[in-house]
């Protein structure tokens, strides 16, 4: 269980952080930009689902990402290099499967595109985008973490964030009226 009492500790007064590990950082660290961008789309996700109130299923579904997104934050900033011999990661493959899945089931309602959508339409679809973007960044912070040999990351944590980032685009669409109200771009519009 974890209890916050103190929520300052001026130890990171001089310009770094703590990890998992105890060890002491730069807060400009890449691991530390990670998981901390990995936070951005959290809480980017939890602005979009205060406009879901008409799609309780995507709602849901988002609910647990958020979770997921916290584990995996606690996953890159705990490194295992190899002395957590009850290491066990907490984005799986069955993760990257289940969004694989609700990417599928949503988009299954909607008609191919024809164009690149632009974000708009809804409330909704509009901060599901902003979402999609901060996890983008994410997901090359973590991947450039991942190229470091000296960096361990959970493989399954690069697919779930790339994974992610295609699920916020399709859920963008569908909560669009179902990609009805989607914002088309139209190249060369303004010329």
């Amino acid at each position: 269980m974890v209890i916050l009492n103190k929520i300052y500790t001026r130890t990171g007064d001089d310009g770094t952080t703590a990890l998992g590990t105890s060890e002491r950082v730069p807060k400009y660290a890449l691991r530390v930009a990670a998981y901390g961008t990995t936070d951005e789309t959290n809480a980017a996700i939890g602005v979009a689902r205060l406009h879901l109130s008409v799609e309780p299923t995507v709602d849901a579904m988002l609910a647990r990402i958020q979770n997921d997104l916290f584990d995996l934050g606690a996953d890159l900033c705990v490194p295992d290099r190899g002395t957590r011999p009850d290491y066990r990661p907490p984005v799986t493959a069955a993760h990257v499967k289940r969004l694989e899945d609700e990417i599928d089931e949503m988009n299954a309602e909607l008609t191919p595109l024809r164009s690149f959508v632009l974000p708009g339409g809804t409330a909704a679809a509009a901060h599901l985008h902003v979402a999609r973007t901060v996890c983008r960044r994410a997901e090359r912070l973590i991947a450039e973490l991942a190229a470091d040999p000296n960096e361990p990351v959970n493989a399954s944590a690069v697919k779930y964030i790339n994974r992610l980032s295609d699920f916020l685009f399709v859920a963008s669409r569908y909560v669009n009226d179902r990609g009805k109200r989607d914002v088309l771009w139209v190249p060369g519009q303004n010329r």
